[in-house]
Parts: structure tokens; sequence; C-alpha cells
């Protein structure tokens, strides 16, 4: 656990967390905790219970929300990674007190970390503020991750296009069940960021109702290119099982063909392979020349798919 007194961006550590109780005289407390440490602050700030319980028995599967209490708000955003081609959403919980906020994560967020240099630069000097320099930081991941996504969207399709694999019909398949998954996800977070824009809340300053407003378009605009990933992965499993017939097609033109070429020439082997006399076989060098007149017959056909474009 770590407790901050914020003071214009500047941070002073706190080692005592129930010093936080108590308004400063200047600035504000940030308090992160990881979940096992949320037990030790519910006391101390009278956090609700519901609450608290939900974060301690998430599962992964908690939406986003916004929960009003006596003395505080709870609110659940989930931030978002893109590594190894795989997404990953993590529960960033937070309670905003008049003059503190505390995060509660169970994994590491990279929004935690690069919020510093934010508070430092705007020289934040409320936990509201705070709530909306780390919300608007984590919808522009959304959008990085999003830009990620396209990238491997318009990758895929070029290859499926180029060479069609196997593989490319779990790749499809993993990143649709992804791009749904984020869907049910981006619903409820836009609908948490429009009653941060249109509620009046005491413990958030009016001024910033139209910051929020801005972010909740922002989150408007990933959740519908996440809508186009959506449509774009169906026009992909379309492309790749078009790509797999028109292979699968080509294959039996080409057999066809070379069946096509082989038919005449097994006839004549057929009939001179049988033990009877037949006219011309006792021409000199006959057998020699009925090679290659096979050989002659095989390539005309050849020549002749080529010139009607079959093969």
């Amino acid at each position: 656990m770590k407790v901050r007194l914020v003071q214009k961006g500047v941070f002073t550590p706190v080692e005592n967390p129930a010093e936080a109780i108590d308004p400063p005289a200047d600035g504000f407390y940030w308090i992160d905790a990881g979940i096992d440490e949320l037990q030790t602050l519910q006391p101390l700030f009278r956090l609700h219970e519901l609450s608290v319980e939900d974060v301690l028995n998430e599962d992964g599967e908690q939406r986003p929300k916004l929960e009003i209490h006596d003395g505080h708000y709870f609110i659940v955003i989930k931030s978002i990674r893109f590594d190894d081609e795989e997404i990953f959403l993590r529960a960033v919980n937070i309670f905003l007190g008049k003059h503190y906020i505390i995060t509660v994560t169970r994994q590491k967020v990279n929004e935690l970390r690069t919020i510093k240099p934010i508070l430092w630069e705007e020289e934040v000097h409320s936990p509201d503020h705070f709530l909306y320099h780390l919300i608007d930081l984590i919808v522009d991941n959304y959008f990085a991750v999003a830009d990620r996504i396209e990238e491997r969207i318009e990758t895929l399709e070029e290859d499926i296009l180029r060479h069609t694999k196997k593989s490319h019909l779990n790749e499809i398949i993993g990143l649709r069940s992804e791009i749904l998954y984020l869907k049910k996800i981006l619903v409820p977070q836009k609908e948490v960021i429009a009653a941060l824009a249109r509620k009046d809340l005491a413990l958030i300053d009016g001024t910033l109702k139209q910051y929020f407003a801005d972010m909740y378009e922002n989150a408007l605009k990933v959740t519908e290119s996440f809508d186009t990933f959506r449509d774009l992965m169906g026009n992909l499993r379309e492309a790749y099982q078009s790509s797999i017939a028109s292979r699968a097609n080509e294959i039996m033109r080409v057999f066809t063909a070379v069946t096509t070429i082989f038919i005449p020439l097994t006839f004549i082997t057929g009939i001179y392979g049988m033990n009877t006399a037949l006219p011309g076989a006792d021409i000199p060098y006959f057998g020699t020349v009925l090679i290659v007149a096979m050989c002659v017959l095989g390539t005309g056909i050849f020549f002749f798919f080529r010139w009607k474009e079959w093969l």
C-alpha cells in the first residue's frame, strides 16, 4: 500500500494510512492499495461493505459501474492491454471521497504509473481531477489498442488473400471472441462516463462535466470502432472460406487436366500392351515412334488447355 499527499501534482509519501482519515490543510490523499489491503482501509474510511465485497470477490467479470454511497463513490473502470496478440482487461476499483481517492487493483495497471507526470504537469489538487485524468488515460489506451487490432486485421486479411492456412481460422475465431468480449465491457463503461458527465454529483466539481462529456464522445468512438471490427471479422471469415473453396477448385482443375491428358495415353498403352499382334507392331523402332507420338499428344493437350485458359 502506498499513501501519498498530493499538492498541485507534487507527491509527499505518508507512512501511516490513518493520517489520511482527516482532510489535509492543502491537497488530497491518494491511496494505491492491493486487494488484501482493502479490509484495512474499510473501517478507516467507512467504505460501503457491498462495494468492498464486490472488490474482494472480483472474478474478472465485474462490469464497469458507478455506485453512490454516503460520503464516497465507488467506481469500476476496466483498463486494457494488448500484449503478444492477446487482449487483457484489468479492473481499476476507485473509492472517491471529498479529500481522498483510493485505487485498488488485483494486478499492476500501467495507467496508475503513467498518470504521475500528468498530475505534476496539470498541478492536480483535488481527487475529482485525479479521477478525470485517470479515466481519460484509460480511454485513450483503448484507442491505442484499437489501432493495433485494426493493423492485425489488415495483416490477417493480406495473409489470407496471399496464402490461406488452417491457422488463419483459429486466429479469426480467437480475435473475434476477444472483440465481442470487449464489446460487453465497452457499453457499460460508456454509461459510467455518461453518468459522470450528466449527473449532479456532490463530490465532483461541476466544471468537470464538459470534460467528462468530451471523454464520453471518445468512449463512443471506441465503441463504434469495435462494432466495425466485429463486422470486419465476419468479412474475414467469409474471405477465408472463399479462399479455401477457390483453392480446392484450383486443385480439382489441375487434377482434372492431368487426368484428361493421361486418358488417351492410357488408352494407347492399354491397346499395345495386349499380348496380340497389332498393326504396326513389326515396324522397326515402332516403340520409339509410339512413345514420341504419346509425348506429342500429351503436350498438345496441355497447350490446348493453356490456350483455353483452363489450366
